[in-house]
């Protein structure tokens, strides 16, 4: 078994480790634990004495601190999980070594990474890539986060110049369908600040998330027989397609970009009498996630207006919250990781996230969580990639972040 982070991240992505939505377990999908198992291996034979996996399928650890001070303790988290959005079974990894520039063709499945639609590209000159075929997820989010963590890991137990408190480790299941974070046990934990290496590109630090809701629209229609159905039938299928089409595309994933927020589809069944529509609402403010809610009633109540035998019925979930209104009342979390990463040899840029990550809620769970980058691009696609520089460079920057804790303890 070789080390090297590129190493570990080639044996991590042929694990099959997709979630599932649809499962009530936890985790949702067993195969998950297979990566755990492997993961708890690896840990054990760097050191790490206390490496275990829960029932649930968590993966804890301890970097143990080599320092008398009084050092906060720290936390580095992974999700092992990759997204059900595309397959995730029988991944092929492809190394482009020593990247010329230009497209990048995957295999024989017709699809490219192109420059002009991945312009971070244009600063790979010279690295190594890791792509997929162009058949299957590659699996970077995130397991090139897990790669470096415990690549990590094994440089702060080794070199014994480097000083430090005690770090955790915590990889969890489950992110991608937004439980990542359900049955983890802060109090055995015992972290006071984490970061999740789960970010994109090469430099960058995140203290603020979307916030989050779900969203269900259930539609009641009038079923009669359709040969008798003259000014009598109300398809409640029409009737959802009647209100997805009003939905603006300037309030769309599609359609924004930056701070804006979003409405966003992802489920639709149904039958003549009753109809379900299932979507995600995502903005920066509480305000915002209102209006949004707001827009998809007020477009019901116009469809629906036309349809005088038929109802509807709006409910929303809490999924997460802007993991911002936490980590601004710890401002070192921020601080300290954009020195890290300038030790490391970037310049830190500090960004919001359009999304979500484990930190959105373990930051509101008591556990303030900023997320810092792991060096993937094109996530949850057959078009995702990641250098071997750039994961290189995030595991530095875990190094260096452990010093810099240690250093202004």
């Amino acid at each position: 078994m070789t080390d090297t982070v590129l190493d570990r991240f080639l044996r991590y992505v042929v694990i099959d480790t997709q979630s599932d939505a649809d499962s009530p377990s936890q985790p949702s999908t067993e195969k998950q634990k297979d990566l755990g198992r492997v993961l708890v291996e690896e840990l054990l034979a760097i050191g790490l004495s206390d490496a275990h996996m829960d029932q649930h399928g968590y993966v804890y650890a301890t970097v143990p601190a080599n320092t008398d001070k009084d050092v906060p303790v720290i936390c580095f988290c992974s999700h092992m999980d990759t997204a059900p959005d595309f397959s995730g079974t029988g991944v092929q990894p492809k190394i482009v070594s020593n990247y010329r520039g230009g497209d990048i063709t995957l295999g024989n499945s017709g699809r490219v990474i192109k420059v002009a639609e991945h312009p971070e590209l244009k600063n790979q000159i010279g690295n190594d890539l890791v792509t997929t075929d162009g058949t299957t997820l590659l699996g970077a989010d995130d397991k090139a986060g897990l790669a470096e963590i415990v690549t990590a890991a094994k440089i702060l137990l080794e070199d014994t110049s480097i000083r430090h408190g005690t770090i955790k480790l915590l990889f969890t299941p489950d992110e991608e369908i937004g439980r990542g974070v359900d049955k983890a046990d802060l109090e055995k934990l015992g972290a006071r600040f984490a970061y999740t290496m789960d970010g994109s590109t090469a430099g960058h630090v995140e203290d603020e998330s979307f916030s989050a809701d779900g969203l269900t629209l259930e539609i009641t229609g009038v079923a009669i027989h359709p040969g008798y159905a003259k000014d009598r039938m109300e398809n409640s299928i029409k009737i959802a397609g009647a209100i997805l089409a009003r939905l603006p595309r300037n309030v769309s994933p599609e359609g924004t970009e930056g701070r804006d927020g979003f409405v966003h589809p992802t489920e639709v069944t149904g039958s003549m009498e009753k109809a379900v529509i299932k979507m995600i609402i995502r903005d920066f403010t509480e305000e915002g996630l209102r209006q949004k809610r707001d827009m998809v009633d007020d477009l019901a109540r116009s469809v629906l207006a036309d349809f005088p035998g038929s109802r509807y019925a709006i409910t929303t979930h809490e999924q997460y919250r802007n993991m911002k209104q936490v980590l601004d009342q710890h401002p070192a979390i921020i601080e300290n990781a954009a020195e890290a990463i300038r030790r490391a040899g970037m310049t830190p840029v500090q960004k919001s996230i359009r999304g979500g990550t484990d930190g959105s809620r373990l930051s509101f769970m008591g556990l303030p969580t900023a997320n810092i980058f792991a060096g993937g691009h094109a996530f949850h696609s057959p078009l995702e990639w990641v250098s071997r520089q750039d994961m290189e460079r995030a595991v530095q920057t875990i190094v260096e972040l452990a010093k810099v804790w240690e250093e202004r303890a």
